[in-house]
């Protein structure tokens, strides 16, 4: 007796059941939906401003800014400069704080991390006491203290506390050695420039070396040959001249004079975020296997060389996506320079919407450049996580 299994329907679905055809549907509604909530709120806001007699536009931004700024990056008249100079301003006294700041909040949250887990108890609690009062209390009291508290009680300038190096401190803010540019200075910068990819070759081909000494510091003598084409370039051009800061009068002369505004707002965001980064730090390295740990101590490694060529890299992987967070966050509380007077990019925007009315167009440059801004050190962090991941075969 033959048996014989029946045939397959060669009926199709229909496209209201097939859920390819149902998934594009969605995301076409979804699309259109937000399509239509958009053209809403704009003829809401152009039919709002057209009943107060505006427009939407942005030409209020070549109009004469005519307010001084405490603190700018570049040469600037309130007189001739525009409020969108003013605005760029902003930009570059806010990325002041933020560059700096990562660097210094990364080393702290670090060197704090680590000390989380010293076997010494001493340092082991001090670092844990930092991080539990910084983590715990809002960074904008932590403004106040550091700006009121801290720099402002600090001695007037002509009884500055001296530090070596012709460093000053006073309630004026910080006083450090800098440079005064010539006119071979743009040269300099772009044989600056130049020879970073020529270091980058040599980091290269130095990884082809099996020397212990040169192929574990390879990274230090790229560094070191781009630091003596740079210098040798200076000495050529003598881009800069020295110029060291002096008491004259009720203030200093020469060098460069951190405002206490910038220096507050740095601190209290440096030693903010550096708080939460130590215990992204702590985390990363307890969650390298202690295995991995003791066979490095087994092959006669010092606890210094396990740290740096075994756990701190195994644990970047773990660090890498938090810290990318807390980079995000100190870019974000900057705008809290407002409230210890600091010029950054909210605090001149708030005057020019003031000045100009034109409010809407304001808040969109602000959020505009806070998210250009989120978006590059997002794109930089995740590079640095994708070259660092672990890829599975």
């Amino acid at each position: 007796m033959n048996s014989s299994l029946p045939a397959p329907s060669a009926a199709r679905v229909p496209f209201y059941r097939d859920i390819r055809v149902l998934r594009i549907l969605a995301q076409i509604a979804f699309v259109a939906g937000v399509l239509l909530v958009g053209w809403f709120l704009w003829n809401n806001m152009v039919s709002g401003l057209a009943r107060i007699g505006g427009t939407f536009s942005f030409d209020f931004l070549d109009n004469a800014a005519s307010f001084a700024l405490s603190e700018t990056s570049l040469p600037y008249d309130p007189a001739t400069d525009s409020y969108l100079y003013a605005f760029f301003i902003g930009i570059l006294n806010t990325l002041r704080v933020i560059i700096v700041g990562i660097v210094f909040a990364s080393l702290l949250g670090l060197l704090a991390g680590i000390a989380r887990l010293s076997t010494n108890w001493l340092i082991s609690k001090i670092a844990q006491v930092y991080v539990e009062i910084f983590r715990n209390t809002p960074l904008l009291i932590q403004l106040f203290f550091w700006y009121f508290v801290g720099i402002l009680k600090l001695p007037r300038v002509r009884d500055s506390i001296e530090l070596p190096g012709s460093i000053y401190l006073s309630n004026r803010g910080l006083a450090l050695p800098w440079f005064t540019p010539t006119d071979t200075f743009v040269l300099w910068l772009v044989i600056a420039g130049v020879s970073i990819p020529f270091a980058y070759l040599v980091y290269r081909l130095l990884g082809r070396v099996r020397a212990p000494l040169i192929y574990e510091w390879r990274g230090g003598w790229a560094f070191l040959v781009w630091l003596a084409l740079a210098l040798v370039a200076a000495v050529v051009l003598d881009p800069f001249l020295p110029s060291i800061p002096e008491i004259r009068g009720f203030n200093f002369g020469g060098g460069i004079t951190l405002s206490p505004e910038y220096a507050a707002l740095l601190l209290g965001l440096v030693v903010y975020t550096g708080a939460f980064i130590a215990e992204i730090v702590r985390a990363g390295i307890q969650a390298v296997p202690r295995g991995v740990v003791e066979a490095a101590r087994a092959l006669g490694l010092s606890y210094i060389q396990t740290l740096r060529l075994v756990v701190l890299p195994l644990a970047l992987r773990v660090i890498i996506p938090p810290l990318t967070n807390q980079y995000l966050n100190l870019a974000k509380n900057s705008s809290l320079a407002i409230a210890v007077g600091y010029a950054d990019l909210f605090y001149i925007s708030n005057t020019i919407f003031n000045q100009t009315g034109q409010t809407l167009q304001v808040i969109l440059m602000i959020m505009a450049a806070y998210l250009v801004i989120s978006l590059v050190l997002s794109a930089i962090m995740n590079l640095v996580n994708s070259r660092l991941k672990l890829v599975e075969r």
